[in-house]
């Protein structure tokens, strides 16, 4: 409620959003709550961070929690790498072994489905096609449905312009 009365009148429509993405998700609590600390760590905001993260964090089991928080760090740095080998004109960069190390996702800590779901959404964020692609068709392979999909990346959209918004405000007041 903090966060939704901080959002300034020209952008009530982000209110209405983050009311009912949150509000009135039809995801169980672990995928939701999951998805927004995912996505708040991901929107780069301290503000939208520091207002969902206590509720997060009383809503989700420590590994849950924590599942989270590595899916925020693991996936911006796969974001990068993918996004940056997919942006290049040279196809050879795509041959060449990563050596980045990722051992959390061989073991999460949580359901593979949930941490599936929270990379996509924060690869929504980073706008990385390859990320977003090979999340959705393992989503897909473990019979998510698209409507559950899109609950991830509309949190993702709506968490992102929130914090944009009340980062630029804080910005201008000063």
């Amino acid at each position: 409620d903090e966060l939704k009365s901080a959002i300034p009148d020209y952008a009530k429509d982000l209110r209405l959003n983050l009311g009912s993405v949150i509000g009135d998700s039809g995801l169980p609590p672990q995928r939701l709550w999951g998805t927004v600390l995912a996505c708040a760590i991901a929107s780069r905001s301290p503000r939208v961070l520091r207002e969902l993260e206590e509720e997060a964090n009383a809503r989700l089991s420590p590994e849950a929690y924590t599942a989270a928080k590595s899916v925020a760090a693991l996936m911006t740095l796969n974001n990068v790498f993918h996004r940056t080998r997919h942006l290049l004109s040279d196809p050879e960069y795509g041959t060449l072994r990563a050596g980045l190390r990722m051992n959390v996702i061989g073991n999460p800590g949580v359901d593979r489905t949930d941490f599936e779901l929270w990379s996509l959404a924060v690869s929504a964020i980073n706008a990385c096609g390859q990320c977003l692609d090979s999340h959705e068709r393992v989503l897909r392979r473990a019979g998510v449905d698209r409507e559950t999909i899109q609950e991830a990346f509309k949190i993702a959209a709506v968490l992102l312009a929130v914090g944009v918004t009340l980062d630029a405000e804080a910005i201008l007041a000063e």
